[in-house]
């Protein structure tokens, strides 16, 4: 996975200092390959123009020499030089607080509990507790997320919005905090919906969170056809193309889509398919090497506008 929850009381984590291409070509053939419920990985620059980190973590404990060779092709030799460390509860709890770093789109700030001095009077605040840390908005792709739902209020007032894969549910919170409306949210992970459900009641907003565990658009509250006037999903590139069709069944026909979990090469295969479902690119946000879509249907639309923040 690209980013979400971290596998409940992780118990080994594989890190590897590399550079860009290869953090990100590593980041994603891990999360090909490993169950999003067992395993969770992540890269980011550790200085700026310096190397890269990647960080795995495992909800059992590894098979390394399966996993070095699994990611030599990638960057040869340099995959022995991997360490994997042994976690105690404490340590990641730690960790996560000690790297949760206020994240700001607008007026949405996402931060955690030792942060609550960098609110502003008229912020939309989303605390996240350091243990649940994981996937809060400081990815790439989630950050996009924000930018373009900010940007798109100035358009319009969703009134009916949907998350699928709503993960820590960053995304729903900021439309429930901005727009003071009930939000559908899903995630095929029991224990993420678990943890959303935890986020929601820190932040005072669960009467507002109708959250449903399953894939994609099947369950009752999400499966409602011609509903949903905005819809994010901040998912992988490959679902993202398999529900386009379920995507737009649940979309009004003036309604808009926030897609991410894209690399910059995925971008041409899922705007094929929403293509193919009446949908036209409006927006699109460059950041830290991913990638955020902002869908409308219709025929000819203005040339869109390209938002590059890395």
């Amino acid at each position: 996975m690209l980013e979400g929850l971290h596998p409940n009381r992780p118990t080994h984590v594989f890190r590897i200092t590399t550079d860009e291409r290869s953090a990100r070509a590593m980041t994603e053939l891990i999360g090909e390959i490993f169950d999003p419920a067992e395993t969770a990985v992540a890269a980011f620059e550790t200085e700026e123009d310096g190397p890269w980190l990647l960080e795995a973590y495992f909800a059992m404990e590894p098979d390394e020499g399966a996993i070095r060779d699994l990611l030599r092709p990638v960057v040869g030799s340099e995959a022995d030089k991997g360490v994997f460390v042994p976690l105690e509860q404490q340590d990641w709890v730690k960790a996560s607080l000690e790297g949760l770093n206020p994240v700001r789109a607008g007026r949405i700030l996402v931060h955690g509990s030792h942060d609550r001095e960098q609110r502003r009077p008229n912020d939309v605040a989303i605390e996240i507790e350091a243990a649940l840390a994981f996937g809060t908005g400081h990815h790439g792709t989630t950050k996009g997320c924000l930018l373009a739902f900010v940007d798109e209020l100035k358009l319009r007032q969703p009134r009916h919005v949907l998350d699928v894969g709503t993960g820590t549910g960053i995304l729903a919170f900021a439309a429930a905090k901005t727009l003071k409306r009930p939000v559908v949210a899903g995630d095929i992970d029991p224990e993420a919906v678990r943890v959303a459900r935890e986020n929601a009641r820190l932040n005072g907003i669960d009467a507002w969170m109708k959250l449903y565990v399953g894939p994609g658009v099947r369950n009752a509250m999400a499966d409602r056809p011609g509903h949903f006037d905005l819809v994010f999903a901040n998912i992988l590139a490959k679902p993202l193309r398999i529900l386009a069709p379920s995507i737009t069944r649940v979309a009004t026909d003036d309604g808009a889509l926030i897609l991410s979990g894209l690399l910059i090469k995925d971008v041409p295969g899922v705007l094929s398919a929403y293509a193919a479902q009446g949908w036209r690119l409006q927006r699109r946000y460059d950041l830290e090497g991913w990638v955020a879509l902002v869908l409308k249907r219709g025929g000819a639309h203005p040339r869109p506008r390209r938002e590059s923040m890395s």
